[in-house]
């Protein structure tokens, strides 16, 4: 069975609402470096992808040095995108989608929104597709997709995994199995009224 070890990407210098795509501020850097220490001290070398954000190229960097390795580009795993508000509207969307089942989220969507039950299903049966064990560096929400489909839950939010926290999941003949959730911790996002 295919394991795939999904990163949250570490601490941005941005929050989703203030800035699209943000890289690391120092504290990430460091995370994603310690991240990669112990990934690169447990596990031979395996296939590196990462989400195109900059923050998950950014946390994929240390450990693609270490192993000599370049972190190949998986736009399947890439943060959920934002129906068509404005950046500072988004916060206050990201909030009360995450505090809701996938169904909900899909039927309060804003107009000219995705379709988010095809993006979660499109996010899961990438994972399924790997055949090999691999390292993914992604995204809080595209993280729950994994889990959710894992234990057959409809929360958007199954749980808050931490900046550089490592979950790793199986593909089981076809299907998503929870082998060890990442550390969890409150995040920001949840946290603010």
């Amino acid at each position: 069975m295919p394991r795939l070890y999904l990163v949250r990407h570490a601490k941005p210098a941005a929050s989703w609402g203030e800035d699209p795509d943000p890289g690391l501020d120092p504290t990430g850097m460091e995370q994603a470096r310690a991240t990669a220490e112990s990934l690169a001290g447990s596990l031979s070398r395996l296939p590196l992808y990462t989400s195109p954000m900059r923050r998950c190229r950014e946390t994929a960097q240390p450990l693609a040095q270490i192993w000599f390795c370049d972190a190949v580009p998986m736009a399947s795993v890439a943060e959920i995108p934002s129906p068509p508000i404005d950046l500072t509207a988004r916060h206050d969307w990201l909030i009360a989608c995450m505090r809701g089942t996938w169904p909900q989220l899909h039927a309060n969507a804003p107009a000219g929104s995705i379709d988010y039950l095809e993006w979660r299903r499109s996010v899961a049966e990438s994972l399924i597709a790997i055949d090999h064990d691999c390292v993914i560096c992604t995204h809080f929400i595209a993280i729950n997709v994994a889990v959710g489909a894992a234990q057959k839950r409809e929360e958007v939010v199954c749980f808050r995994p931490d900046h550089a926290s490592v979950t790793v999941v199986s593909n089981d003949k076809g299907e998503l199995r929870l082998i060890e959730l990442g550390r969890e911790a409150d995040t920001l996002v949840l946290a603010r009224q």
